[in-house]
């Protein structure tokens, strides 16, 4: 069953952007991201897009 996330529709703080930001540029895949942002994969995946940011796919 797929992880719970209870921050349902939180608007991002500018401290998990910056995060956000600094993963990608790790090279980190999009569910290590989602998972070190509390985050779910959907909304760190439309984050990043709105930033007009690539999330690297895993291989």
């Amino acid at each position: 069953m797929a992880e719970r996330f209870e921050r349902h529709r939180q608007a991002w703080t500018q401290e998990e952007i910056q995060k956000l930001h600094l993963l990608v540029s790790k090279g980190m895949g999009l569910k290590a991201i989602a998972k070190a942002l509390t985050r779910s994969e959907e909304s760190t995946k439309s984050r990043a897009k709105l930033d007009k940011i690539k999330i690297k796919k895993a291989r």
